[in-house]
């Protein structure tokens, strides 16, 4: 599932990284050619054991100050500033941030820590989808040797070496991550396309069944399709239902419409889920971001706040009832014709790279709700 899934973002990362290159025509041989490497996997050194304990290992953590870059506030169009929140202050909860493939070079299978282009763009990703979670007390987000692009488009034991090897520094942070924050303190969890795939296992192997589960407020794997029925049962923790519900999972994948998103689906159908059968037309969880649930639909005026970047992604700004949301019959959440975002968008209408920042707003007041909901549970 992972190397199908990815191969139909491939786009998108290409188009980022190249600061706006757009490919019109394009084909599954250029893009492995391109983009796998023709070299052999390099055994990864396992880091130091104490590794995360060095700050210089986080894109985001407590102490880094006004560097951080999930700790970026957006200006809203036509305010000069944000209004002072009058509600009740916020509940205290640290996050765990996992970012997406940054990591082009198809000179190695996994991204060199001290490699600068992937580094800068994955900081670029923090800023824009670590922030809505930025009035968290603590938000940690790891640096990790994340799996080069091209290793997501061949099923070679080379490719599954370097998946399993980011996958190794992630849990090493989560790890860290989940010793240092203080026990009573609740978790969430975020992630986005390759960051997600890491989430997910973690869920399967290190918080289902386990005590870490009671930790969990939320879960926010966004970019990555989750099977209802294949999938979700392997999570320990279940769908969020409602806007209120805390200990839950939310995931939902992007499109304006008319979408396109057969490639996609056809890979979908062709992958194992997490409980070894194909997952064919299994219904896909869809979580609308503009009312919480799973399911349903909400017009734009429900939209607090889109967080529409600049063309390179260095910044941006949010604009309120900017798109709407509704969950199709396909699993996939539409949001209406295209919207202007850039020039990252994937053939199909796939907003894939803009999930997060579609709904910045809505989402920065969700997570606040579904902690609320959690420390009020306990």
């Amino acid at each position: 599932m992972a190397r199908k899934f990815l191969y139909f973002i491939a786009i998108i990362i290409v188009l980022v990284i190249a600061g706006g290159f757009v490919l019109n025509i394009w084909s599954k041989e250029l893009t492995r050619l391109a983009m796998v490497p023709s070299s052999g996997f390099v055994e990864q050194s396992p880091l130091e054991e104490n590794a995360y304990q060095d700050p210089a290992m986080w894109f985001s953590r407590p102490g880094i100050g006004l560097d951080d870059p999930a700790r970026w506030q957006p200006a809203t169009r036509g305010k000069e500033r944000a209004l002072p929140r009058t509600a009740k202050p916020d509940p205290e909860f640290a996050v765990f941030f996992v970012h997406p493939t940054s990591y082009l070079d198809r000179s190695s299978w996994n991204a060199p820590l001290e490699e600068g282009e992937s580094q800068r763009i994955a900081k670029l990703y923090v800023r824009g989808m670590a922030s809505p979670f930025n009035r968290a007390s603590e938000i940690w987000a790891p640096r990790y040797r994340q799996a080069t692009f091209g290793a997501f488009l061949t099923d070679s034991a080379d490719a599954q070496k370097s998946i399993e090897a980011a996958y190794s520094d992630v849990k090493q942070a989560y790890d860290f991550f989940m010793a240092t924050v203080d026990a009573d303190t609740p978790v969430v969890l975020v992630g986005h396309s390759q960051g997600s795939l890491h989430l997910l296992r973690l869920l399967r192997e290190e918080v289902a069944g386990k005590p870490a589960a009671d930790r969990i407020a939320a879960v926010y794997a966004a970019g990555w399709p989750i099977s209802i029925a294949h999938d979700l049962p392997a999570l320990g923790l279940p769908a969020c239902a409602t806007a209120q519900q805390a200990g839950c999972i939310l995931s939902w994948s992007s499109y304006a419409e008319p979408a396109d998103p057969g490639p996609v689906l056809e890979a979908y159908a062709t992958s194992p889920g997490f409980d070894g059968q194909l997952r064919g037309e299994s219904e896909i969880l869809c979580t609308n971001p503009l009312t919480g649930s799973v399911g349903g639909s909400a017009p734009a005026s429900s939209n607090a706040g889109t967080l529409v970047p600049q063309d390179d992604l260095s910044n941006g700004e949010l604009v309120e009832s900017y798109v709407p949301a509704r969950c199709a019959d396909n699993g996939l959440l539409l949001i209406g014709p295209p919207p202007e975002m850039g020039n990252a968008v994937l053939p199909g209408n796939n907003y894939h790279v803009y999930d997060i920042p579609l709904f910045w707003k809505n989402l920065q007041s969700d997570v606040v709700s579904r902690v609320g909901s959690w420390s009020s549970g306990r």
